[in-house]
This record gives C-alpha cells, structure tokens and sequence, in this order.
C-alpha cells in the first residue's frame, strides 16, 4: 500500500449501500469484483434485497446473482451474454439489452439507463491518491459519472495502466481491500483448422496496418502469422497474449498511426497473468473509455485498419449472425459493427469475417438462409471481406447471385453442392446451377 492513507471496509459492510431496486454495475472481463458480488449475494440470500438491476459487459469467473434462486432478487441485464451467465440467460432468469459495445456508454450517460452502484476494482494508491481501474475500463467511467455510490475494490493483483482508466481515490466513495486474483483464461495452441484460418487473413494485413481482432483461437491464430509483417498498430475493443510476442519483436510498434502513435489502444484485456503484468506501468499501453474505442469515426482516423471478427452463420447474401442460434442467444452484438465501419471508412482498411466452414457437429456455417429468429448483427451491406479455411472472398460490390458463388467457393467441400442448389432455387435461371464435380 501507498503512503496515501484511506479507510476501508470490509466487503459485507460496503454493500449495505445497496437497496432493493436499485441498479448495480460490476466492471467487466477479468475485473469483476467476486468479493463484492459475493457479499451482494449474501445479502440476498438473507432476505434484505428484491429487484435489483445488475448490468454489466460479459465477465470472467463466477456469476451467482443470474442463477435461479435469485430470481425476484436479482435481475441480470447483461450487455453481452457470456459464458458464465449464457444458460440461465437462454433460460429467462436473466436478460440481454442489445447495443453496440461503443454505445454502453451513452446509456448510462444519457440517462438511458440508472445507476445507483458502482462495484469495481483498482490497484493500490499511488503518492498522490491515483488509482487505476486496470484491465477494464469499457462503460464503467460512464457509470461511476452518474453513480450515487462508487465502491473500489483495491487489489495488488489489478495492473497500474494508464490512460483514461487512471482516475482519483477522491472519485470513490467506499473502498474494500482483498488480493483474489484477477480471472485469466489461456489459449491452447491453434489446431490446423484455425492455422489455416490465420494464414488467409494474415495474407490480408499489409504492413502498417492497425489491427482490431476479437478473443479467441483465431485471432490468436492470426497473430502467431505476423512475424514477418512491419510497423503493426493496435486499436482495439480488447487484446491478449499474442501481442506480446511481436511487440518485443518489433513488428507491433504504431509508428504507422495516425492517432495515438506508438500506443496499443484498448477498453479491456484478457489472457493470462503474464499479460496483466506486461501492461502494468507500461506506458505503450492505453486503455481508453469504450466510446473512444469503438467509435467508428475515431477509428477510421487510423490507416489500413483490419478488423478481423467471427460469426455463428452467414447467409448467401452475406448477412452475419454473430449473437444468436436461431432464436437462442449466445453472446451479443459487441463491437463488430463498430470496428466493421470504422474499417470500412478507414483509408485502405479491411473489415474481415473469418469463421471455420463448417460447426463441430460437421453443419455448416455458411447457410442458404439464416436459422428462424438469427439476428443480424452485421447487414450484408457492410459486409466486405470472409474467409475460411477454405480461401478469402471479398463481397463488398458484389451483386447477390455474385456473392451467392464467392460464398459457396470457401464452403466446407461436402456442402458446396446443396448450397449451390439453394442458391439455383433463390434465384432462378440467372444464377447458373453446376453440378459437384
């Protein structure tokens, strides 16, 4: 601990300041503050609360409050439906609002949304009283603006980052000590599958290019394909390990950017605890408010962005699911469409869906139509760039029946033949019908 002397609590007594229909946000990803949601659930259990509101981005580790038992006590209305809290959200114990990542934000700031507490983490003061929210900033600045109560959890496990994130100890009303851990998550190494997937985007990035990819084994796959690539920028809705790698190998450097050069911009991070303690005090780190982030505008000031996301289905025209199955929804909207237009706009960018051809189960992922009740996160309007395992197809200008045959090319080979005949079907005679060889 610092020399800035503060008084805290312990995490029961902090949570007292919650009341039966108030609105609750947790800070997000690794930073969800389990000693305060622990507290909050005892709390519950207890018989002191009914109807509290808990919103939140997706979080790692455990999520107890949108479990059964806490409903009428607890109601979770995430704004992405992750892992932890999936099942019970396709259940209907707890709930999802649909908005763009970069918008969070303006819900709390624009009053779309209360928010009578805020519970996060920070890392310990500094001399002068500065805490730093670490690896999440995303919508939690906007909340803690318009907060009655901020509770920080100090944490020496939360990394020292800076940017907008770095805020004053005067800004937060109770404080809780604890040293858990922040949540991690480990990439296995990628499989062939997701090899070749990395091969055909990384074909795509030039040099100088500012890169946006998701979490996962294929933008992991992406990057374990750029060492041989110059002068790579960052800004993103979030990055993990494998950055790490071609930093020190200079090939990430941002000299090529045109805003916050020489700087890896991000709202929130994931990976392991080797990540949380590169950023730590690393000034080429800027973790920034997600309406910085992922605003479009801001984006496309950067050149040769490449933004590479994923999709649960693509249909012939090149409408992207990204959110749902059918009917049951499985993440959310995220940041996909705000790093697609802003690639979109920006000079030489690329905006990239990559996506294994077919499911695990062998079903494929490129359809004739999407499933009944698929969403549409991403229009084919703003489609540009797929690829598979199979090659890399550019449908921006592209008419359907045009787009219909492109698609079908990086189609998993057994399924080649029946989306053909979708297609014959869709659009009649135009669209010429050839047999699988």
């Amino acid at each position: 601990m610092s020399k800035y002397s503060i008084k805290t609590a312990t995490s029961d007594e902090a949570v007292r300041v919650i009341k039966s229909g108030d609105h609750v946000h947790l800070s997000s990803v690794a930073s969800s503050p389990q000693c305060l949601v622990n507290a909050m659930c005892r709390r519950g259990r207890a018989g002191e609360l009914q109807d509290v509101h808990i919103h939140h981005l997706h979080t790692e580790g455990p999520a107890p409050y949108a479990a059964p038992e806490f409903e009428g006590i607890f109601q979770l209305n995430s704004f992405f439906v992750g892992p932890n809290v999936r099942r019970h959200t396709q259940q209907g114990y707890a709930d999802y609002i649909p908005v763009f990542l970069g918008e969070t934000q303006r819900l709390y700031r624009e009053g779309y949304l209360p928010c009578n507490v805020v519970m996060l983490q920070v890392c310990p003061p500094d001399e002068r009283g500065l805490v730093s929210l670490g690896t999440s900033v995303d919508a939690t600045l906007a909340a803690m603006e318009v907060a009655e109560t901020v509770i920080a959890v100090i944490n020496p496990h939360v990394p020292r980052t800076f940017g907008d994130g770095l805020i004053s100890s005067d800004s937060i009303d109770l404080f809780v000590e604890d040293d858990t851990p922040l949540e991690t998550v480990h990439f296995a190494e990628p499989d062939a599958l997701e090899a070749a997937i990395g091969i055909q985007c990384a074909a795509l990035i030039e040099d100088g290019a500012t890169l946006q990819m998701g979490i996962g084994a294929i933008p992991n796959a992406v990057l374990s394909q750029l060492s041989g690539h110059k002068n790579l920028g960052i800004h993103t809705e979030m990055f993990a390990d494998g950055v790490i790698p071609l930093v020190e190998k200079g090939v990430i450097n941002g000299e090529t950017k045109s805003i916050d050069c020489g700087k890896m911009v991000a709202t929130f991070l994931l990976g392991s605890k080797k990540l949380y303690d590169y950023t730590h005090r690393n000034d080429q780190v800027l973790m920034k408010d997600v309406g910085y982030t992922n605003d479009p505008f801001i984006i496309s000031r950067n050149p040769m962005v490449t933004a590479i996301n994923s999709a649960l289905q693509v249909d012939l025209t090149g409408q992207i699911c990204a959110d749902s199955l059918g009917t049951m929804f499985y993440s959310g909207v995220g940041g996909q469409i705000d790093f697609f237009y802003g690639a979109s706009r920006s000079r030489g960018g690329k905006a990239i869906i990559a996506m294994p051809s077919v499911t695990d189960k062998g079903i494929s992922k490129l359809a004739p139509i999407l499933l009944p009740g698929a969403g549409v996160v991403t229009t084919r309007a703003h489609m540009h760039w797929l690829v598979t395992e199979y090659g890399a197809v550019n449908l921006y200008g592209r008419s359907l029946q045009e787009r219909a045959r492109l698609i079908i090319s990086i189609a998993h080979p057994d399924h080649r033949e029946t989306l053909d005949r979708a297609a014959f079907e869709r659009f009649g005679s135009h669209y010429h019908f050839v047999k699988k060889q």
